[in-house]
């Protein structure tokens, strides 16, 4: 009988973030940050909470020390979606 893996979450950007990922140019950097988001998209609720507001989502910070990405993100509430606000490579 096969197995079922859960779905990936899907990706999707802010306006900022979208233009942090417009701006990157360097090979390396870009698939640096494509592995993380990969990461992300298979466990949203892999990144530490970041303290402040509880109005809205929480938000989570996702940091590879190796890769040297970071991404600020939140998780829409059904973890089907990963809405990332923050990208530093």
């Amino acid at each position: 009988m096969p197995r079922h893996d859960r779905r990936r979450a899907r990706i999707t950007f802010s306006d900022a973030a979208a233009k942090q990922l417009e701006a990157l140019t360097d090979e390396a950097r870009l698939h640096a940050l494509d592995r993380a988001l990969v990461v992300i998209s298979i466990d949203p609720g892999i990144g530490e909470p970041i303290p402040g507001s509880t109005t809205g989502p929480q938000l989570l910070q996702y940091a590879d020390e190796v890769e040297r990405v970071r991404v600020l993100y939140f998780v829409t509430a059904l973890k089907t979606v990963v809405v990332v606000a923050y990208i530093k490579v």
